[in-house]
Parts: C-alpha cells; sequence; structure tokens
C-alpha cells in the first residue's frame, strides 16, 4: 500500500526529488509539496537579479508546476507546526496534513521580532529571495531624486554581493546615490585577507563606504542607531544579517542544532524521528558545521530522492559527505567576480564568467516548466 510524501518548501535540495517525481508516484505513493509561493528563487544568482544582470525569470523555478505536472498535489501554504509522534503538519491556514515520511528545505529567515523594520516598505530582509526583486522595483519606481541615502548592513558574502550589486543598479539608474555598508566586526571575516582586500578596494573606488568594528543596535523607521554611539540615516535599506530557521523546529519537540535548524543525522535524516528529513539551510548536522552556502543543499539533493525512496519503501540509506573545499565566487555586479579556491585568490571578468556558467547550468538542469517563457 502506498504511502503519503509531504515535501515542505521548494528549495534547491529538493529539486532532485521534484523533478522526479513521477518514481514516487509510479510505485502508487502520493505526494504533497507545500509551500507559501510557486515560485522558488536560486539565491546564487539574486544579487544579480537586483542588479539587472538576470531577469526574474532567469532565476526562478515554477515549483507549483513542477510538482502537478508529475501529479503531485500542491498546497499554497506554510507549515506553523510539527507534531512528529502523530505524523501531522499544521498549516498556517487552519489545516492539518498527515504523513508518512517528510522532508523539509524551507531555508532560512530574518527575525522579525528583532529587526522591527523590515515591516518598512522602504527595508529588503534578503530572505525570502524574493525580496532582492522588491528591493529592485522599488529603487526604479522611485520618483527622481527621491533615494539618496541606502544602507546595506551584513559584513558576509550575501552583504558584499548585495552592496556591489546595488551599486550597478543605482549607475544604471542615474539617480546618484551613496551606499554605506555596516560590516560588523570584520568584512568577511571568514575569508582569506586577500579576498576581504579585493573586496574593500572594489568599494572604495566606487566611493562606497565600509563601517566595521560595530554593529546595528537599534532600527528605526528611516534609519539606525549603532552601538558605537553613531545614527545613520537611509532611503532604502537592504539587511543581510540574523537569518535562522523558522522557530517550526525548536517548537516541534525534534532535536535542534544551536541556531533552532532540524538536526539531521548523516543520511539527512532525524535521528529521533527517522521518517523526517531535510536539507539545505534549515538543518543541522550532527558532528560537522556546515556553512550556509549553497553549494551544500545542491550536493544533497540526489541524497535526499534516494533516501525518502528508501524510507518509503525500505533499503540501505545513502550518507551525505560535506566537502571539505568548495569554490566560493562573489559576484561583484559590473561583469566581474572575486573567486576564491583552496588558498588561490582571483578578481576579474573571468571569474564572474564562470560562476555565471555554474549557475545558469544548475539552472538549465531543473527548470523544466517553462520558466523563461514567464510573464514577469
Amino acid at each position: 500500500m502506498g504511502k503519503h510524501l509531504v515535501f515542505v518548501g521548494g528549495g534547491h535540495a529538493h529539486l532532485t526529488a521534484l523533478v522526479r517525481l513521477k518514481e514516487y508516484i509510479r510505485r502508487g505513493h502520493k505526494v504533497t509539496l507545500i509551500s507559501p509561493s510557486p515560485h522558488q528563487y536560486y539565491s546564487g544568482m539574486a544579487p544579480g537579479m537586483l542588479s539587472g544582470i538576470y531577469r526574474p525569470q532567469e532565476v526562478r523555478f515554477h515549483v507549483r508546476k513542477l510538482a502537478e505536472d508529475r501529479g503531485a498535489e500542491f498546497i499554497s501554504d506554510s507549515v506553523t507546526a510539527l507534531h512528529p509522534r502523530e505524523r501531522v503538519l499544521s498549516l498556517k491556514s487552519g489545516g492539518e496534513i498527515p504523513y508518512d515520511v517528510a522532508s523539509f528545505n524551507t531555508g532560512s529567515e530574518v527575525p522579525a521580532e528583532r529587526f522591527l523594520f523590515t515591516k518598512v516598505e522602504n527595508a529588503f530582509p534578503v530572505k525570502p529571495i524574493i525580496h532582492f526583486l522588491s528591493g529592485r522595483r522599488f529603487i526604479l519606481n522611485a520618483p527622481a531624486g527621491s533615494l539618496k541615502r541606502f544602507l546595506v548592513v551584513g559584513g558576509g558574502p550575501a552583504g558584499v554581493e548585495l552592496t556591489a550589486n546595488l551599486s550597478r543598479l543605482l549607475q544604471e539608474r542615474k539617480d546618484g546615490g551613496k551606499i554605506i555598508l555596516i560590516g560588523g566586526r570584520r568584512l568577511l571575516s571568514g575569508y582569506p585577507e586577500k579576498v576581504r582586500t579585493l573586496a574593500l578596494n572594489f568599494f572604495q573606488a566606487r566611493r562606497i563606504e565600509v563601517i566595521e568594528g560595530t554593529h546595528v543596535k537599534e532600527f528605526r523607521r528611516s534609519g539606525v542607531d549603532l552601538q558605537d554611539g553613531r545614527s545613520l540615516e537611509f532611503d532604502a535599506a537592504f539587511l543581510a544579517v540574523g537569518i535562522r530557521p523558522a522557530p517550526l523546529f525548536k517548537e516541534s519537540g525534534v532535536p535542534v542544532g544551536e541556531g533552532g535548524e532540524l538536526l539531521v543525522d548523516s543520511f539527512l535524516r532525524s535521528p529521533a524521528f527517522p521518517e523526517i528529513f531535510g536539507g539545505g539551510d534549515c538543518i543541522a548536522l550532527e558532528g560537522a558545521r556546515l556553512a550556509k552556502v549553497g553549494v551544500y543543499a545542491v550536493r544533497q539533493n540526489p541524497i535526499l530522492f534516494h533516501n525518502l525512496m528508501a524510507a518509503l519503501e525500505g533499503g540501505p540509506l545513502q550518507p551525505f559527505v560535506p566537502q571539505k573545499d568548495f569554490l566560493a565566487i562573489l559576484n561583484m555586479g559590473y561583469g566581474r567576480g572575486i573567486l576564491w579556491h583552496k588558498g588561490w585568490v582571483y578578481e576579474g571578468r573571468l571569474a564572474f564568467l564562470l560562476k555565471d556558467y555554474i549557475d545558469r547550468s544548475f539552472m538549465k538542469k531543473f527548470q523544466v516548466s517553462g520558466e523563461l517563457e514567464e510573464e514577469e
């Protein structure tokens, strides 16, 4: 007798399983995808969507069509509670969905209680990814001369890429504007010094001010107060810090990681509830500390597809072994990139072209639902 497989979220780690849904359904299993949006945007190309390098259609998957075309049910909703002992999911709409096997790829969010300014129309947290597009439209639709002060908060790779691509957008808009990047304790603190220096030189050449050694203490409707006592005003702001998983797992009683992520073993499975799986930013891997980078979610794709089938029908599970070294390329917004791999650092156009090739190849593999022909 068939079982019920539920995917919660249509993120990067679920894409192989979603493309191959018919293999579950042919074996008599029912499949449901729950996602708040019919589209899933790819984080690796999101900064380029902000600057206009990529059209929105090039950066997203139509996960609703992907699921329904293969015989699965799509539910436009969010999961607000997980009841692992009863094997039931509670939905924001008030409904409940039972499952035999569930897999979570819900990404992360900006905690609204910490950053109340995210409710303001001129402030954009980087998660969910659709906010990159919202920020672009806000800037392009603003009356001439009305936006002069731009703030980016976050000194990690997301903040750096966002700042560089915002700079390109403002250059094409030809309306001027000052960008300030608040980089926290130290810009790109986890990267080699050469990468950090190249990024700082890039910003200096474009008159982008970088503030280090302090954090944001409090947000106001059109400004921020810093821990060092300074206050800054903004006409538009982007937030690339404070990212964490939704409180769903912590409140459910399943084992979680330090940041509230769903704790999983090497098979991407909850150690306490073997019918629960997960991938991407919303998980913590036992015995390892994974950076929040898309490469891990991409490599979890085939593992999740195989292990979900094994959970439904029995059979051996495959372990996920995170790679120790991975290629990192920062999109610096002007057709240039900063590449870092195993201590080797390079800046230039070739770095961006390599990133562009890798990203487009990934998109081509899973854009099977006519995304490029969609209306914006």
